[in-house]
């Protein structure tokens, strides 16, 4: 696919017209959140070195993501890896996140929660630093 020169494309027919349709669309982004603190950005940072550190475990064993209850519906949330993933970047660079799909018919056992991750992990680094 090859981009159009913006020189060529027609003008905009809405150009500087104060009645302009599509700000209305503007209208609807989400406001801006508040920025991060500095402890929040660590946290999260190290939360990406974690989750990469799991997948790399995880995944070639058939782990498809991380399973985490949700306080406000009581029910699992099923994250895929790069869901996941680009959702702690989402919230790092725009200080929230926004709502996604939640996973279509995920089977719950090809997914296990942070604390297990954690302890798979350590579990992991302990056996090898014993040899």
């Amino acid at each position: 696919m090859q981009a159009v020169p913006h020189d060529v494309l027609p003008p905009d027919p809405f150009a500087d017209d104060p009645n302009d349709p599509a700000k209305e669309i503007a209208a609807l982004d989400e406001p801006a959140g508040e920025p991060i603190s500095p402890d929040e950005r660590s946290e999260l940072l190290a939360d990406l070195s974690d989750l990469a550190v799991y997948q790399a475990l995880l995944e070639p064993r058939g782990v498809r993501g991380i399973v985490v209850d949700c306080g406000e519906c009581d029910q699992p949330h099923y994250h895929d890896w790069h869901l996941l993933r680009a959702s702690l970047e989402q919230l790092l660079s725009d200080g929230h996140m926004r709502p996604h799909e939640p996973a279509f018919d995920p089977n719950p056992a090809d997914y296990v929660s942070w604390d297990y991750c954690r302890g798979f992990a350590d579990g992991i680094t302990a056996t090898e630093s014993a040899y």
